[in-house]
């Protein structure tokens, strides 16, 4: 038997780079990220249905230091915000979105600047 026509060994597996830090982190994170994580499961009361809906968000970020001495660092987070929620009733299917009291401050504000601002321009024109 030749060399070339040898089958006595085995093949060698192909070499799989090891995942580095970050992609490790960012795979974990993946797995949490699903549409699961942003449509809850329905809720059925009296013939309406209630989807639950919500913005998940997040992020991670790594670090080394360079020079004399090793070092390295990571971190990462998830934020999950709830939006609204999808109404099916009738079989009519509708999204309300879910305000926080705090979303209508800019509002007001600018709504209380233009008064004043109003309120002195009619002071000039009176005058």
């Amino acid at each position: 038997m030749t060399p070339e026509t040898e089958t006595d060994t085995p093949a060698q597996p192909a070499a799989r780079p090891v995942p580095s830090f970050l992609e490790r982190i960012a795979e974990r994170l993946g797995m949490h990220a699903k549409a699961s994580s942003v449509y809850s499961d329905p809720i059925e009361r009296d013939g309406t249905t209630v989807i639950p809906v919500a913005k998940v968000r997040f992020g991670f970020g790594g670090g080394t230091k360079v020079g004399q001495q090793q070092g390295s660092g990571a971190g990462g987070g998830m934020k999950v915000t709830p939006l609204g929620y999808i109404e099916i009733k009738q079989g009519q299917a509708e999204y309300r979105p879910i305000r926080e009291p705090s979303s209508y401050v800019p509002i007001i504000l600018a709504g209380g600047v233009a008064g004043c601002l109003l309120l002195r321009a009619l002071r000039k024109i009176i005058r």
